[in-house]
């Protein structure tokens, strides 16, 4: 863009000289930063509402290294914690759309707005996708007190029992209760609700005998599974996973159609230009493509998976319409 002298004379009627100057020299500086060309020119940070060791956590630290390496610059991760991450959330909507603050967030991300009231940003319009990142089911852990061996026998139990055994969550409207509660509905069960902080003290309870049951994201719970100390009796995707092969589905135990999956992805606030959007989309995929990566992601029950900035961003509306109607057949609040 060229500035006429008519311009510029005008421009000068309407603020001081030394004003007019410094904004004439950091106009191109700005638009520079927001061009993929030369994006990035400064660090990259990460944000992510969820405690070290969870999946958006691993995800972020698996593609910093990346980042840092391709573009030159460094790319940090910033855990920001608070209101099941709905606080990282709201700083990255309102950071400036330019790139440099990004958001590594799960599937609690299109839950938030079904179960509070009063969010101060909007989960599908504040945000500008970039792609999935990884997907994996749940495990469903039970009571080692509890005398069965599969969700058959445990089903049968609860209806023996109505009321009487309960099921662990990580914290009221965390995707934990929304998969124990489809369970209840599907499978025709009533469980008293038992919220914890996070999904390692849910966990721990039930492994000790205080709670009954516990769908676990399956990073959390595999290793625990694999060294005695957790007992699973299903999973919760459509189909067995390699991993854990005489380990029954939800769904052929008793409960057709039963399924529940965890997803992960990148975010950048609104507004931040296509193009610097599919350069970071791009450097993920590539980044995921590594045979490290997707072997990490294997030996966590997840699986390494990317998409379109478009397909996530409908992704994201069609599940903020589906946790609402959820959350209000199950009477989930948060607030």
């Amino acid at each position: 863009m060229a500035f006429t002298p008519r311009f510029l004379k005008s421009l000068s009627l309407c603020m001081p000289a030394t004003f007019m100057a410094a904004s004439l020299m950091q106009w191109p500086v700005a638009q520079a930063q927001n061009n993929a060309s030369t994006y990035p020119q400064k660090p990259v940070k990460i944000m992510v509402g969820f405690s070290p060791g969870g999946v958006p956590d691993i995800v972020a630290r698996v593609l910093a290294p990346r980042f840092t390496e391709t573009w030159k610059q460094p790319a940090i991760v910033e855990n920001r914690l608070g209101a099941g991450s709905n606080v990282a959330a709201q700083a990255v909507a309102t950071s400036a759309p330019d790139g440099y603050t990004l958001l590594s967030i799960s599937s609690a991300h299109a839950i938030s707005p079904a179960i509070y009231n009063k969010l101060a940003y909007d989960a599908s319009k504040d945000f500008s996708g970039i792609t999935l990142t990884a997907t994996g089911p749940a495990l469903v852990i039970v009571s080692p007190e509890l005398n069965v061996s599969n969700m058959k026998e445990f089903i049968a139990l609860a209806k023996s029992k109505p009321g009487q055994l309960n099921y662990s969550s990580a914290g009221v409207g965390s995707g934990s209760q929304f998969a124990a509660e489809l369970l209840k509905s599907q499978a025709g069960i009533d469980l008293a609700h038992i919220p914890f902080k996070g999904i390692p003290e849910a966990l721990t309870d039930t492994m000790a005998g205080r709670t009954h049951l516990f769908i676990s994201p399956y990073a959390s719970a595999i290793n625990l599974v694999r060294e005695g100390k957790a007992k699973a009796i299903a999973v919760t995707s459509t189909s067995r996973v390699a991993d854990l092969p005489n380990m029954p589905t939800v769904a052929e135990s008793g409960v057709p159609g039963y399924k529940w999956i965890f997803w992960y992805g990148l975010l950048a606030p609104a507004n931040t230009p296509r193009d610097i959007v599919q350069k970071v989309q791009a450097e993920v995929v590539a980044a995921l493509k590594q045979p490290q990566v997707t072997q990490r992601f294997s030996s966590l029950g997840i699986e390494a998976i990317t998409s379109t900035p478009e397909s996530f961003d409908q992704l994201i509306k069609d599940e903020v319409q589906l946790f609402k109607k959820l959350a209000t057949a199950s009477g989930i609040k948060a607030d």
